[in-house]
């Protein structure tokens, strides 16, 4: 049986190591399902304390894909055969994932990361969090939640909040495509490198002298004498070259207002015209859910925005339309989703407050210390 997650350990200088996690799921774009997920969780606790291990190496099996997002199908599976309930799977799933998200935040060392090809949703959320992370001249970075009835979860609250001008509300309600050199401009990615020097990471790193307490430092040297190189392969930030431009399509206070803007507009830009076609389809519910995100959690700890999410992922499968739209995107494709409410202008805030409003007595993330 094939490994959903290839483990293995590289002998360094000195008796060291380096762990190297791959996403082994190729065909499905290293979608990350739970028993991935676990194994993650655990290996990284595993490590976490071993004196021998050093860094960790991140990456997805294949050229295409780091990873493409959750395994949503299968939680599709599971509110279907409790629609309007609160499902199980789908609480496991988030609580697990977000448990593991949180662990990378905070991981005590070097966690490097190789975000080339598709990194979508779930794997944005792996990313995020790494205290390296490479992208490369295929990198394809969004958190498409939108077309899918969900929100830009995994972390989504904290590290929209921290982008320049406007781009966390243009991302999330767009699902811009974001290359690399633009997930470093929002501060989602540190070092641009070509993905041929896939193979030389992992040599480059089992040959450091690791320095204990400076081994962030060594990591940081090592990645950017290969950006010095191999910079100038990556395209341009579409973002930072048009930053004043997004600013002034997402000003506004309601979300409404900023959604009529962006539908209404005519560009003969294709990045742009894109993103309003994606907006314009999208979840009514998930616009709102994002604007909540993005006015209620600037003063949250990272800790707090997990929760929070969790909350609102639950509550997306009760309540929300993401059964809907992975039905229209992946089950039947039709591309034709009927949502719960027409336009943004209909969706009552009776709804929003409802599905902010956690289910549980006691919060399945609230042991964050236990980790």
């Amino acid at each position: 049986m094939t490994e959903l997650v290839h483990v293995q350990e590289h002998q360094g200088r000195g008796g060291t190591r380096i762990g190297q996690l791959t996403l082994n799921s190729e065909r499905s774009l290293n979608a990350l399902s739970l028993p991935m997920v676990e194994r993650l969780y655990q290996q990284l606790l595993a490590w976490r304390t071993r004196d021998d291990i050093q860094c960790v190496l991140l990456d997805g099996a294949g050229d295409k894909a780091f990873c493409a997002g959750g395994d949503i199908r299968a939680m599709y599976d599971a509110c279907i055969a409790h629609p309007g309930e609160r499902v199980e799977e789908v609480e496991q799933f988030f609580t697990a994932e977000y448990r593991l998200d949180h662990l990378i935040h905070v991981y005590p060392k070097p966690i490097v990361l190789w975000g080339s090809g598709i990194v979508m949703g779930g794997g944005l959320g792996l990313m995020a969090g790494a205290s390296h992370r490479v992208v490369t001249e295929t990198s394809r970075i969004a958190m498409p939640e939108i077309t899918i009835g969900l929100f830009p979860d995994v972390g989504g609250t904290w590290f929209l909040n921290r982008m320049p001008g406007q781009c966390g509300r243009f991302l999330g309600l767009t699902g811009y495509q974001m290359n690399g050199a633009d997930a470093r401009y929002v501060g989602l990615a540190d070092y641009g490198v070509a993905s041929e020097r896939r193979g030389q990471l992992l040599s480059d790193l089992c040959e450091l002298d690791w320095p204990g307490p400076g081994a962030h430092q060594a990591v940081d040297r090592l990645l950017k004498g290969y950006q010095g190189e191999d910079l100038p392969q990556l395209p341009d930030s579409v973002l930072r070259a048009n930053q004043t431009g997004i600013d002034a399509l997402m000003a506004g206070d309601e979300v409404a207002e900023v959604v009529t803007r962006l539908s209404q507009l005519d560009s003969d830009q294709k990045w742009l015209s894109r993103a309003a076609a994606t907006l314009a389809v999208g979840s009514p519910i998930t616009m709102h859910l994002l604007w909540h995100q993005l006015q209620q959690g600037q003063s949250l700890s990272l800790e707090q925005v997990f929760e929070k999410e969790l909350v609102m992922a639950v509550r997306c499968a009760e309540l929300g339309d993401f059964v809907e739209g992975v039905r229209a995107l992946l089950i039947d494709k039709d591309r034709q989703p009927k949502w719960r409410f027409a336009s943004v202008s209909e969706v009552p805030s009776a709804h929003i407050d409802a599905m902010v409003t956690p289910p549980w007595r006691e919060h399945p993330l609230q042991n964050w210390n236990k980790e």
